[in-house]
């Protein structure tokens, strides 16, 4: 799932990206106007030269390329309040696909087997009916686990027994642990508890934490000194770009692609793909969208390439700055005190 080099990555993705432009031109009349209206025509010889979407487009238009009648999922995204939220349409074969391919990225760090699952969250969070991005989040992650435990109990105490429970049963061998990152730094380090036979999977979150000078760096540092975890790997993804997800490498080096994804940083001047180490906006490309035209995005986040096919996995690996200035703050995961 991180096996391609990055010409190699070019090589495999520009044809397949091109015909999915082609296929949502045919699929998709808002889509085709704007495509139009901006002379976007093959042949596209890069993947900077795809024609991109700014994501904000799926809040304020409804954008889809199979019919009404087949759209099996409607997915939002997690705006804060006031604010309208992203539509993504679905049919059966995209969210299969989404599903699938989520599975064998997370799969590259967990293996194949389901493991022991620790939720650093209330149980709550999965069971209100208005199911929230962080509910989703957690519940999505909960396929990867077995004998799900909640390190908060329904009032967002930490619930010291059902860790000392968990670890009882499970502590010599390898286990999963979950939760938004702001909620993992405020409540992980406390415990006192060994987690070094952990693997760590945490997302978003980073606003409190730079608030506090924590960066990723001093992230790891303190979870391995205080609870010894040391395999960690933070995530970046988007509803926009359901089931494709950046994944942090081995050594913590910066985010990587799957091989079915990349990440192109622009110039906000003029919108030319930046070289390595210049921070950008970033844009994200996916085979995976293919019931709506999300398959080439403008995200409204500040990156940087660190390096290429240079680190743990094959690839460029970036690094998310934060988010763009004036840009609608996400309210995924750090609502500490909101389901």
């Amino acid at each position: 799932m991180f096996t391609l080099s990055a010409p190699e990555r070019e090589a495999v993705l520009v044809p397949e990206l091109a015909a999915l432009t082609e296929r949502h031109r045919a699929s998709c009349p808002p889509y085709r106007r704007i495509l139009d209206a901006i002379g976007a025509a093959p042949p596209y010889e890069r993947l900077a030269e795809l024609p991109w979407l700014p994501v904000r487009l799926f809040k304020t238009h409804e954008l889809r390329s199979v019919p009404e009648e087949q759209v099996f999922r409607v997915l939002t995204s997690s705006g804060t309040t006031g604010q309208r939220p992203s539509r993504i349409h679905l049919d059966r074969e995209a969210a299969a696909a989404q599903t699938r391919m989520l599975a064998a990225t997370i799969r590259a760090v967990l293996g194949e087997r389901r493991l022991p699952m620790l939720v650093v969250d209330t149980r709550s969070v999965v069971r209100d009916p208005t199911l929230s991005a962080r509910g989703a989040g957690v519940l999505g992650m909960m396929n990867f686990g077995r004998d799900h435990t909640f390190v908060l109990d329904e009032q967002g105490r930490v619930d010291a027994e059902a860790v000392k429970g968990f670890l009882a049963r499970h502590g010599g061998e390898r286990f999963l642990v979950f939760g938004f990152t702001f909620m993992v730094w405020l409540h992980l380090r406390g415990l006192g508890a060994d987690l070094s036979q952990g693997v760590l999977i945490h997302s978003g979150g980073w606003k409190r934490l730079a608030e506090q000078a924590v960066d990723n760096a001093e992230f790891r540092r303190r979870l391995a000194a205080e609870c010894g975890l040391s395999r960690v790997h933070n995530f970046y993804g988007m509803v926009e770009q359901i089931g494709t997800v950046f994944l942090e490498g081995p050594e913590g080096d910066g985010l990587y692609c799957p091989d079915f994804a990349d990440v192109v940083i622009r110039d906000p001047e003029t919108w030319q793909e930046a070289p390595a180490g210049v921070p950008g906006i970033i844009e994200v490309v996916s085979t995976l969208p293919t019931s709506y035209p999300g398959h080439v995005l403008l995200t409204e986040d500040l990156g940087v390439v660190r390096g290429v096919d240079d680190g743990s996995w094959p690839g460029k690996r970036f690094e998310v700055l934060g988010r763009l200035p004036r840009a609608e703050a996400r309210g995924c995961s750090d609502t500490m005190g909101q389901g």
